[in-house]
């Protein structure tokens, strides 16, 4: 097959993927944030967007951080800051965490992140606790992706020498833990889970282990099901709106301009 003629197929998959996914019931906050993602990364029509703003209420989705920070990081992937949300989020920090817990705080500071608002303490938190109980594929690559968005912005911001060093051993941390992910990954390319395997893929992605995914995305590739979604035993809304979202992500695109929003 040529290369023009393996693009087409490729994109004729990714279509079929989009028309299996508009035709479920997307109605949980997790699975209308991930959907509204994978439109946006594709550049397509996003009907999700306007539900998803709505199903917000006094600046959060569920009263829950970690629900509103996925929310958050997918509309700021469709473009558009919600400022009402994000200062409720800001709102949930207590001490240098969100709940002093792992996944409310990765979520947190990479919403924030993505909306452009830096936050270090949160960042040296999840540094200072990585441990046993969190050494797992999953987990660390929520808190990859949370570090790399926010010491991306920090960086920007080169204000003062203790910031510096901070930011080197973030780095450090983050090029470390991504080769440990790499050890994990199976012979034939995955990490056992679709769901977990996306997360990985996409936070080597943002880390900037691009070639080193390659044979990571084949294997993604090849698990599409017939009928255009992804699933272990399954087809399953949240493994296929991830796997859109880190097949996006692996495309050149344009940054989109971001709008934001008081409310």
């Amino acid at each position: 097959m040529s290369g023009s003629s393996k693009n087409k197929s490729i994109e004729k998959s990714i279509e079929k993927s989009f028309n299996w996914l508009s035709a479920q019931n997307i109605a949980s906050v997790k699975e209308l944030a991930r959907t509204v993602s994978a439109h946006a990364l594709w550049d397509l029509p996003n009907p999700y967007t306007v539900r998803l703003i709505l199903e917000k209420k006094d600046g959060a989705w569920n009263t829950s951080v970690r629900e509103s920070a996925r929310a958050c990081s997918a509309l700021a992937d469709a473009g558009i800051i919600l400022r009402d949300a994000e200062k409720w989020l800001l709102s949930k920090k207590t001490g240098s965490s969100w709940n002093e817990n792992v996944y409310d705080t990765a979520y947190a500071l990479k919403a924030l992140g993505d909306m452009e608002i830096s936050e270090l303490a949160g960042c040296t938190w999840l540094y200072e606790n990585y441990g046993p109980d969190w050494e797992q594929v999953g987990t660390t690559a929520l808190i990859l992706m949370a570090l790399q968005r926010q010491v991306e912005l920090i960086e920007k911001e080169r204000k003062g020498k203790e910031r510096e060093k901070e930011i080197k051993k973030h780095r450090a941390f983050i090029k470390e833990r991504a080769n440990w992910l790499l050890l994990k990954r199976e012979p034939d390319g995955g990490w056992r889970h679709i769901s977990t395997s996306n997360l990985i893929i996409q936070a080597l992605l943002l880390s900037g282990f691009k070639e080193e995914v390659n044979v990571s995305l084949s294997w993604l590739k090849s698990k599409v099901r017939e009928s255009g979604a992804w699933g272990n035993k399954k087809d399953d809304i949240n493994a296929s709106a991830l796997s859109l979202i880190t097949l996006g992500m692996s495309q050149k695109r344009p940054e989109k301009k971001r709008e934001f929003i008081p409310m």
